[in-house]
């Protein structure tokens, strides 16, 4: 039994660090004619944090992005995998709470925001990851 929490905690990780480095993929252009763009996701920034000052959309995005790349790097690699994946747990959560002001509760149901928050979040509740560079420190 212990092989697949294992075996679940890797895809988990993996699943996670390849969505955010999709999203930031795309809206840096490297999925080609895929891709948003950093326009279409200054446009999306703003539409999500409607609540937020025109003036600061900019920051919001060059924040989220950093964020996002550096969690995804660090889940795939399984580094400091705890404190990443309860970051990623709070961004998610933040960005769903944001998306369900702005646009409604279905925005964030349908996207599986907070099943990505909740995936995260147990990610981070387990303490020893087979496959990582967490356990080759460890060990």
């Amino acid at each position: 039994m212990k092989s697949y929490q294992d075996i679940a905690a890797l895809l988990l990780r993996l699943s996670l660090g390849t969505g955010f480095l999709s999203a930031v993929a795309s809206r840096l252009g490297l999925w080609g004619s895929r891709s948003s763009g950093w326009q279409n996701f200054l446009q999306y920034t703003a539409q999500v944090n409607s609540f937020a000052p025109a003036r600061i959309i900019p920051v919001i995005a060059v924040i989220a992005t950093i964020l996002e790349a550096t969690l995804g790097l660090l889940l795939l690699a399984g580094f400091k995998t705890q404190l990443a994946a309860g970051t990623a747990m709070v961004l998610t959560l933040f960005f769903g709470a944001a998306m369900a002001y702005s646009f409604g509760l279905k925005e964030p149901l349908d996207y599986s925001v907070f099943a990505f928050s909740a995936g995260a979040f147990m990610l981070a509740t387990l303490s020893n990851y087979r496959w990582s560079i967490d356990q080759l420190l460890n060990s």
